[in-house]
């Protein structure tokens, strides 16, 4: 039995919920294509809003105008009945051979095309749709009555289960049997996983999480640090009841949640830090900024030529990276595609309210579509591009969201090459050049956590991909206060942060999709193994030393690695056919940072359907059906459509096109300084080159002369 909650805050609250969780705050509808909106946030010229309404690039995103008319032509080819809800309009990229021929300025754009996901609830069918924009054509009409999995949740999905589970008449009764007010929470749709159960009914499932806001003066912004421990509601998403009710720990006291805003505005009132102040500072440029932008979103600097773009999905796509050699003056192939493919976050948890908390950030709602805009001059320094994203809501038609991604440089000190001679006496040799590099940012909030991603462009070649992590950490209920209080044989799952609230031990893993084309989509996957090699006798003073040796990975399976300490490696990606002077293959390395492995069964549910993050790279032939490390449709998916069971096919990879995954893992014991707001934690991973140029790229880099650079004067003498 349903009923509704009578209370003159709810469709506020509601509101709110949308807002807080699916971050539609930003959301802006336009029922015309004739009037795009620019946001004009400051006057400064270096703060430039991109909003084009003309793809100029092959690969350039689908505009508000072309989302409009798919809109049109799905309205059309479903009429008289309803469209289903669309959860995925994107450009449907052009074939490959034709973006790497393409001239701009010169050559017509390749057809335009979108590719389109939608869901229809009342036959639980999933609809794939080829759009052609010229003709207004539906060319392709696939409809799979059977899916193993489903698209991802829109921001419509997510509000009605939240008010499903809050106009159950069994889930109030539950929330004020704890003394609670529903009107005073914030409940969280999240995604249930899959094991076996409820999730292989034929249906869509959410689970649905509570908060304690509060009222008046006591609601409190960072209700994260406010959960109403275990209660959870399970709610059928496509017939909008509640399954199931779980109310248990009720004993648990909702923490209040004291002094855990973590606003400038409550935190600016505080007494003043014992440490000494940090003042403002910012890198300014007096001859402008050193890059170009054309089109909206071809990017020049440097020697560097990259394509950015924002992506429901993968929150940034960086396509055709190509650099400048600078011997020849040839533009060379790097990078052909590279984004974030998905993003496995599961809890350490296996209790009853915390199990299913294994979420695929990335499939099940999408990085690009819980992006807020960035904090301008604190997110993204002064002087940064900006672009904005268009995407579609659940009706088909198109929205903006501003400032999804920013570009800007970077100078932090850092040194790009030095050297000073001692030995040559009379000559004063000392020669340093400062490091300046090219950022790309894009920000996710997806729910209590922040993802930061960066792909940085050095002046020699190197691109360096790196992953941020800050926002709440998702905290659990406990009646415990302190740590004398916790019997010696009960596991907590993780640590205890305040009183009444334990960090739960999770992990973090972001598998990267990476389609290299060095000097050329044929490429070939070498592994250089360093290991111990012992002298003979009376063959030198030395007992040993390293040998390396070269493995060329014939198949996939050859290509799956596990990243060991005792197996020192280096990974290449070389172009056999292109050659250096003294008969090196052209490549680049992948070059790992700290990361991480996951420590599940590998026939554990959420690893199962996580299987690729078995191994930290894997390399498979280039297929354009084959982008999504978690399968195209990640939600309630069975881990039956993953990058591990492409894999099994080991299919050949030598002198292919090809394109290596990589993992980047973080393992995190939450600490007391991670509450009630965390500071921001990293790791990255390099793509550098190796054997790619003649020599040292930059060799010919300027230093800094003090001419140069802009004057400051004191703030006292102003």
């Amino acid at each position: 039995m349903r009923t509704s909650v009578s209370s003159p805050s709810l469709s506020l609250l509601l509101l709110l919920l949308v807002g807080v969780f699916v971050t539609t705050l930003y959301f802006h509808q336009h029922p015309s294509s004739s009037n795009i909106p620019i946001l004009n946030l400051h006057s400064d010229h270096h703060h430039v809003v991109h909003n084009s309404s003309t793809a100029t690039h092959p690969l350039d995103p689908l505009t508000f105008r072309e989302l409009t008319k798919v809109h049109s032509v799905l309205s059309a080819h479903y009429s008289p009945g309803p469209v289903p809800s669309v959860h995925s309009l994107s450009l449907h990229e052009p074939d490959k051979p034709l973006v790497l021929s393409f001239r701009p300025g010169v050559d017509p754009l390749p057809p335009r095309r979108a590719s389109v996901v939608a869901f229809d609830s009342s036959s639980n069918s999933v609809h794939q749709l080829l759009v052609d924009l010229a003709s207004a054509a539906v060319l392709r009409h696939d409809v799979d009555s059977r899916p193993s999995g489903y698209p991802r949740l829109t921001q419509e999905d997510l509000s009605r289960a939240m008010s499903t589970a809050l106009g159950d008449e069994g889930f109030v009764a539950a929330v004020r049997s704890r003394g609670l007010d529903p009107a005073d929470l914030v409940c969280g749709p999240l995604s249930s996983g899959w094991f076996g159960a409820e999730e292989a009914a034929g249906f869509r499932v959410v689970k649905i999480e509570c908060y304690a806001l509060g009222r008046g003066t006591e609601r409190s912004p960072n209700f994260f640090m406010r959960p109403v421990e275990g209660l959870v509601a399970l709610v059928n998403l496509d017939a909008g009841r509640v399954i199931r009710i779980v109310n248990r720990n009720r004993e648990i006291p909702v923490d209040p949640g004291e002094d855990t805003d973590y606003r400038y505005s409550a935190q600016r009132s505080r007494p003043a830090s014992h440490g000494l102040p940090v003042n403002p500072m910012s890198m300014e440029q007096a001859k402008g900024r050193s890059f170009k932008v054309e089109g909206g979103h071809t990017i020049r600097w440097a020697g560097w030529e990259v394509h950015i773009k924002p992506d429901a999905r993968a929150g940034m796509v960086v396509s055709r990276a190509r650099v400048v050699d600078p011997d020849t003056g040839e533009w060379r192939d790097v990078m052909y595609k590279g984004m974030v493919s998905e993003l496995f976050v599961p809890y350490m948890d296996p209790t009853e309210g915390w199990y299913f908390k294994t979420y695929m950030d990335a499939g099940e709602y999408g990085l690009g579509m819980t992006a807020m805009p960035l904090v301008r001059l604190n997110d993204c320094p002064r002087g940064a591009y900006y672009m904005d994203a268009v995407f579609a809501g659940a009706d088909g038609r198109p929205f903006v969201r501003p400032d999804v991604v920013c570009v800007f440089e970077k100078y932090d000190g850092d040194v790009a090459w030095r050297h000073s001679e001692a030995l040559i006496q009379e000559m004063d040799i000392r020669e340093a050049r400062p490091k300046v590099t090219l950022v790309a940012r894009t920000a996710a909030s997806v729910g209590n956590y922040d993802y930061i991603v960066d792909w940085e462009f050095q002046t020699d070649g190197l691109m360096r991909i790196k992953v941020s992590l800050s926002g709440m950490l998702m905290v659990k209920g406990t009646v415990y206060r302190n740590t004398s209080q916790v019997p010696e044989q009960e596991d907590l799952y993780g640590t205890l942060l305040a009183e009444n609230l334990i960090g739960v031990v999770h992990d973090h893993f972001v598998t990267f999709y990476l389609d290299m084309d060095v000097d050329g989509p044929g490429n070939s996957f070498v592994k250089m193994h360093m290991a111990k090699q012992k002298t003979s006798p009376g063959e030198s003073p030395r007992k040993s030393y390293v040998r390396v040796t070269k493995d060329v990975a014939k198949t996939e399976g050859e290509a799956k690695i596990k990243l060991k300490l005792s197996d020192p490696s280096e990974f290449h990606v070389v172009n056999p056919s292109r050659r250096s002077k003294v008969g090196n293959p052209s490549g680049y390395k992948i070059v790992p940072s700290a990361t991480a492995a996951s420590l599940l069964d590998e026939d554990d549910p959420p690893q199962y359907r996580s299987a690729f993050t078995n191994n930290q790279i894997w390399v498979t032939p280039y297929n354009r059906s084959e982008e999504w490390a978690g399968g195209l449709l990640a939600y309630q998916s069975q881990g039956d459509d993953t990058l591990a069971t492409w894999s099994d096919r080991d299919r050949p990879i030598e002198n292919k096109d090809i394109v290596m995954w990589y993992t980047l893992g973080f393992h995190h014991i939450p600490c007391q300084e991670d509450y009630p707001i965390m500071p921001t934690v990293s790791s990255s991973f390099d793509l550098k080159p190796v054997n790619f140029f003649r020599r040292n790229p930059i060799l010919g880099a300027a230093p800094y002369f003090e001419k140069d650079l802009p004057t400051c004067k004191p703030l006292a003498s102003l």
